[in-house]
């Protein structure tokens, strides 16, 4: 008996909660007839056919105008971070001031900020160590990320796999280890066969002079991007004119 009661009291809580919702944003009132004759199948209904829809609007606006932030005001997110880290120095709020200042170009300041995470409570963190590495291959001090690139391998191999592998390449052949850095390359395309993959390989190739093979890969990539949305090549712009740098640099096109 106190089961079914509560049962019943739980079904009219949340028809409650829906009724308060359907007069918020100005449903119909006979919404509130369904909820309170129906209490269980009407905010069922009411869950799928209002309320859901309407939430993954306001999602998908709050992320819309998120974003739109960080175009009108990019430094905002490292403003906040700075000053979440200067009113408290804790080890999360250096990590969020890395990444702010990583995605702003800060990259010496942004692997900094990582190496000093490393030495404390997260000294066995991952994706810290990766975010150190990629700050260090961004500012050309490869044999830094080669330490802790290697390092990730050797404890988790299976750990962003292709991203540490095209980061080990930019790194080796940023010292020089040519064999290394192709060796990488192609296990990256060959296991991941990506975009990302084919055009950081073709980069590479392109500023060694190894046309054969940058036009192989400009080929499997032009049969990639060819079926892009407008939200894809979007994504992707940043490695897209690096390529096109990287193939105007070479005169293969303009």
């Amino acid at each position: 008996m106190d089961i079914t009661f509560a049962g019943l009291g739980l079904h009219v809580i949340i028809a409650a909660f829906f009724a308060i919702h359907a007069v918020r944003n100005g449903q119909p009132i006979y919404w509130l007839l369904v909820l309170f004759l129906f209490p269980l199948m009407g905010s069922v209904v009411y869950f799928f056919a209002i309320f859901l829809p309407g939430f993954r609007l306001d999602h998908r606006a709050r992320r819309a105008v998120t974003a739109a932030a960080k175009v009108l005001n990019p430094q905002g997110e490292m403003r906040d971070a700075q000053a979440a880290f200067e009113e408290l120095p804790t080890a999360q709020n250096q990590i969020r001031l890395a990444e702010a200042q990583f995605e702003l170009g800060l990259y010496e300041a942004a692997a900094k900020n990582y190496e000093t995470c490393l030495k404390g409570p997260f000294s066995t963190s991952l994706e810290i160590r990766f975010g150190a590495a990629r700050a260090f291959v961004e500012c050309s001090r490869f044999e830094e990320a080669i330490v802790h690139l290697e390092a990730i391998q050797g404890i988790d191999q299976a750990f962003r796999r292709e991203a540490v592998s095209l980061l080990l390449a930019r790194s080796y052949a940023g010292v020089g280890r040519t064999t290394e850095a192709r060796s990488n390359f192609e296990s990256a395309v060959d296991r991941h066969g990506s975009f990302e993959a084919r055009a950081q390989y073709a980069i590479w190739a392109l500023s060694i002079g190894d046309t054969a093979t940058a036009a192989r890969l400009q080929a499997e990539i032009d049969q990639i991007t060819k079926r892009w949305s407008p939200q894809a090549r979007e994504f992707n712009a940043t490695t897209l004119r690096r390529l096109s740098l990287a193939l105007g640099s070479s005169g293969k096109r303009p």
